[in-house]
């Protein structure tokens, strides 16, 4: 999989995986069997994870109602996971913590050279990432602290939840702490973004709130190709 920035063009968005999208997000996400893949899948792969929410952000103006549902509840299930107790924890969080299944856009057979027949207007606003950009700046201060030592090559002991997986398979870690502190305190913020979009609470989230829809899909599926899309 290539790490490249979204605007690349060997890695921009193409025609197949923006009508996927487009359609995906008018309310796919809510069908039961759609959402036990994504489960299956903690969400996507690393490309469409980040063309997903670029492409939530470019249509709805950075109104990401729905992507802040569905990593709510993804990191509700990964602090579920990381709280096993006893001598084979860390076997038991690896378990959980595994993909189960394909990415539903890979398995569709969607990738930066797959057809469709969105128009080109329609392509061309997907491809947009002007929202994600405004979305990611706005929230740096915030998203930056829980980025992947790994994926960013910094040193950082903040881990993403395939580079956690890869650390297992090294034998480390043993203390899980600051990975629980780094999604319970992941998923409080969500809840609070994710509860802004109802009537009666719109305003009250935070910039750190919204950071953490970042900051979710980075655990889920990594950080490369976000960095690469964001760097200044």
């Amino acid at each position: 999989m290539s790490l490249l920035s979204l605007d690349s063009v060997d890695n921009r968005l193409s025609n197949g995986e923006i009508h996927f999208l487009w359609w995906f997000i008018q309310g796919s996400i809510m069908n039961l069997e759609t959402r036990r893949k994504l489960w299956y899948c903690w969400g996507w792969c690393e490309r469409h994870a980040w063309g997903f929410l670029a492409v939530d952000a470019a249509f709805r103006h950075g109104w990401m109602h729905g992507p802040a549902v569905l990593y709510t509840d993804l990191m509700e299930r990964a602090e579920n996971a990381l709280h096993a107790r006893g001598p084979g924890a860390r076997w038991q969080v690896a378990h959980h913590l595994r993909e189960k299944g394909p990415c539903l856009m890979c398995e569709a057979g969607f990738n930066p050279h797959s057809s469709g027949t969105a128009s080109p207007g329609l392509v061309e606003r997907g491809r947009d990432l002007t929202e994600l950009r405004a979305f990611a700046r706005q929230t740096r201060d915030y998203w930056q602290k829980a980025v992947c030592g790994t994926c960013a090559g910094d040193g950082s002991v903040q881990r993403c939840r395939r580079h956690l997986l890869a650390d297992f398979g090294r034998g480390a870690p043993d203390d899980l702490n600051i990975h629980q502190a780094l999604v319970r305190d992941m998923v409080r913020r969500l809840t609070v973004y994710g509860r802004s979009f109802r009537h009666g609470y719109h305003g009250t989230e935070t910039e750190a709130d919204r950071a953490a829809l970042i900051e979710a899909v980075g655990w889920c599926s990594g950080w490369g190709v976000f960095l690469a899309t964001v760097a200044d």
